[in-house]
């Protein structure tokens, strides 16, 4: 059975994919829901979102929930966040703005970008242009 999610999160998650040009498939207004339905941003891997997804009754596969993920950020909706190489996050807040990483927990945070402060950056080779920087802050315990 497919969870109920109140008209305003549809209405909101709709907008969301319309902003992008995005159809609004049900699977897609599905995954929209549980991203931005509330409003809120979120940080989240594509195993988490899936397993949301199914908690809410949702029948989505694991590779629906990658590709999904991989249209919203091709059309502007989502950042990914790539840590240690190989575990990716995906972010619905899209301004810049720098991460915690959670070590303990495996988990991604916004940090406060009023407090950082990038100096320079180095030459980018000839025909090239910055697209984007990620700073991501590792935290553990002390």
């Amino acid at each position: 059975m497919t969870q109920a999610f109140d008209p305003r999160q549809t209405q909101r998650s709709t907008a969301w994919l319309a902003s992008a040009g995005l159809r609004p498939t049900r699977q897609r207004i599905a995954l929209a829901e549980l991203l931005v339905g509330d409003g809120e941003n979120r940080h989240v891997t594509a195993e988490s979102l899936h397993a949301a997804s199914r908690a809410a009754g949702e029948g989505v596969s694991l590779a629906t929930v990658y590709n999904t993920l991989r249209a919203f950020c091709e059309a502007g909706l989502m950042n990914e966040v790539v840590v240690d190489g190989s575990k990716s996050y995906f972010d619905t807040r899209t301004d810049d703005h720098p991460h915690y990483y959670w070590e303990d927990s495996h988990s991604l945070t916004d940090a406060p970008a009023e407090e950082l402060s990038i100096a320079s950056l180095p030459k980018v080779p000839e025909g090239m242009a910055v697209s984007r920087v990620d700073v991501v802050i590792r935290l553990r315990k002390a």
